[in-house]
């Protein structure tokens, strides 16, 4: 039975080889993009098109036509090859655009013939370049995802949001319409030989059942990062905190240059984890923790928390999907049965009605089980994931803290608190941003940023805005190297002193919390000042020139109940180091309500915007980067009566002592 997928649905695939079906009902070319896990191409050559048609274990049709077919053999794509694309693109002399041509239909086939998965696209518009389905492998088993989302600009902006530079996708593209046109006209001139494969241009070989040849080797890719809404047609994320709508996490941009490996070396990555048993039929492989690429644990614990992330998104954009478009026909057919004046004089209505109900109430049904299936397979990852997880992505429930050291090198990213969904709230995807951090963190401690925050008391809120901001502290000290970060606190009323007491207890502070408007100028001057003479070094390119009294280390600046003791030049020395601090190691980690800020006007808009704001009570007003929903983020705390703060704050100190000379 084939399953018809709607937008963003996705469907396991139980066959290595599949062929590939491409019914568009207007000539088009048909494509095949070689990705990897981040959907970034390596360069040109991981892209099948009619002017280089093979790619390991595909091989594309050359020519346009409204009709495609081509075999995959999914066991023998590269190894670094994670998701493939199936990309139809409208050639010169046809329609302007999918929207005034007939829905294309796309379909997976197994060898026999027998269809597994289908998608009709419907819904575009202004595209000329759509990628139509996407094979993606996940935990050692490929899907198929329905994508039905293009580009305006075509093939070359396409390719370019995929990680191709602008000129080097331009040049693919005109190349791949050139190549194109030659076996059009091939075709129109040469006589028709008896026995003609529909979808393989004549002159060329038809597809083997084997794999094609390899390509050359790929070069390793260059991070790009993700654009923030790559589809036409796709909603996408929703505006900062200064806009209309929630900020978006940005996706991850992955490098497989390890930051920690040497450059020039050939130095192999870390043994990948045992691999899964083999799946039983009909079930999914069972998961395994760091099942993602990578040179180190780290980094493929790292991916594939963001590839859940991905798929819990997706997975419920299907759903929902689904949902709207049961109601929305189920609501076009009660009008028709409504209007219609046989339903009313035959009696017929009620029976009109009841059938629009089932069938509604049956494609829902469908749509939950499809949802139910992939949230059991997430939750079972999540399961396996979250116990491996180092220090710095870890909840500090996690076991792990118990026995961590300070360790010798920085951490990838770190961990902020959890995301979930209202489909299913008990499954948390942990919210890591990379490291170093390249924005400031402002943790909102005003009872008006959320529903759960008006519904607490003010003191208690203001109390769990200051003990996270201490908890991310704690995390930093905790997950980098001893002498690698100094802390200073701003606390102009001394109105955080009970959540600062076990950071002075420990003496991990670069000094005593600074109190009132001459602490306050005293900090920022200093902090400042560093600022200026390591950005001059740098552009000087003497960064050893400092002077002495520079501090080496990465400053974070907690900064509690902002605006209080500040003046309009702290104001603006505060304001600098959000904007050019993160980049020469100076973070800031403000606790502070806007409103009380309110006087300052428009003049701290821009500072508001430049911060990631977080909320110490559930709140849903984070956006994920791909279909853009409302997930609610809950803060990482330690467990109520623990001692982990202060034995974590024990152990960085005794590693300071130590170090001293």
């Amino acid at each position: 039975m084939t399953a018809e997928l709607v937008r963003g649905q996705n469907h396991p695939l139980s066959r290595a080889r599949v062929e590939i079906r491409v019914s568009a009902g207007t000539p088009v070319l048909a494509l095949a993009s070689a990705c990897d896990d981040a959907g970034r191409l390596a360069g040109p050559e991981s892209v099948a098109h009619p002017g280089a048609r093979s790619l390991p274990g595909l091989q594309v049709p050359g020519a346009v036509a409204g009709e495609h077919r081509f075999a995959v053999d999914l066991d023998a794509l590269a190894p670094a090859v994670h998701r493939l694309g199936v990309v139809l693109v409208l050639p010169p002399g046809g329609p302007a655009r999918f929207g005034a041509a007939p829905a294309s239909y796309v379909a997976v086939a197994d060898p026999e013939g027998a269809e597994l998965a289908g998608y009709t696209l419907t819904g575009l518009d202004a595209e000329t370049a759509v990628v139509a389905l996407e094979l993606y492998r996940r935990q050692g088993a490929w899907k198929v995802r329905a994508v039905g989302q293009g580009y305006a600009d075509g093939l070359g902006a396409l390719l370019a949001d995929a990680g191709l530079g602008a000129p080097a996708a331009t040049a693919l593209a005109a190349a791949v319409v050139g190549a194109a046109a030659r076996d059009e006209a091939a075709l129109a001139t040469a006589p028709v030989p008896t026995g003609a494969v529909p979808g393989v241009p004549l002159g060329l070989p038809e597809p083997q059942d084997g794999p094609a040849p390899a390509a050359p080797g790929q070069p390793e890719p260059v991070p790009v990062p993700l654009s923030g809404a790559p589809y036409t047609g796709t909603p996408g994320p929703a505006a900062g905190e200064g806009g209309d709508g929630p900020p978006t996490l940005s996706a991850p941009t992955l490098s497989y240059v390890h930051p920690r490996r040497r450059p020039g070396t050939t130095e192999p990555p870390e043994p990948a984890p045992r691999p899964a048993e083999p799946a039983q039929p009909g079930r999914p492989p069972a998961p395994v923790a760091g099942d993602a690429s990578g040179w180190s644990l780290e980094e493929r614990l790292y991916n594939q928390v963001w590839g859940m992330f991905e798929d819990l998104a997706r997975s419920v954009a299907a759903y929902r999907s689904a949902c709207d478009f049961a109601e929305s026909r189920m609501d076009r057919e009660l009008d028709e049965a409504l209007s219609d004046p046989r339903h009313r004089l035959a009696g017929s209505g009620n029976a009109a009605r009841d059938a629009a109900r089932a069938r509604h109430d049956e494609l829902v049904a469908q749509a939950k089980a499809v949802l139910d299936r992939d949230l059991a397979q997430l939750i079972a990852e999540s399961e396996v994931v979250e116990p491996a997880l180092p220090a710095s992505y870890a909840r500090w429930a996690n076991p792990v803290w118990h026995g961590h050291g300070v360790p010798e090198e920085a951490p990838m990213a770190l961990r902020l608190g959890d995301l979930h969904l209202p489909e299913r709230p008990d499954l948390r995807i942990p919210m890591l941003v990379r490291a170093p951090l390249e924005r400031g963190l402002w943790i909102d401690n005003g009872r008006t940023g959320s529903e759960a925050a008006m519904t607490m008391d003010t003191d208690r809120l203001r109390r769990a805005a200051m003990d996270m901001a201490v908890a991310h502290a704690v995390r930093l000290l905790a997950v980098h190297p001893g002498d690698r970060f100094s802390v200073h606190v701003i606390d102009a009323a001394g109105a955080g002193a009970a959540s600062l007491a076990p950071l002075v207890a420990a003496g991990v502070l670069a000094g005593p919390p600074a109190a009132g408007a001459s602490g306050v100028t005293r900090t920022l001057e200093a902090l400042t000042r560093r600022v200026d003479l390591v950005q001059m070094a740098v552009r000087a390119g003497a960064p050893e020139d400092l002077p002495p009294d520079v501090d080496l280390a990465d400053q974070l600046l907690i900064v509690h109940d902002f605006p209080h003791g500040f003046d309009d030049r702290a104001v603006t020395r505060l304001r600098y180091l959000a904007d050019e601090g993160p980049a020469v190691g100076v973070h800031l980690l403000m606790v502070a309500d806007r409103d009380e800020a309110s006087a300052y006007g428009p003049l701290l808009d821009p500072l508001w915007r430049s911060l990631m704001r977080l909320s110490p009570v559930p709140d849903d007003h984070l956006a994920d980067p791909w279909v853009g929903h409302a997930w609610t983020f809950e803060p990482d705390l330690p467990p109520p009566g623990s001692r982990v703060l202060e034995q974590t704050l024990e152990r960085i100190a005794a590693t300071r002592r130590d170090a001293r000379p």
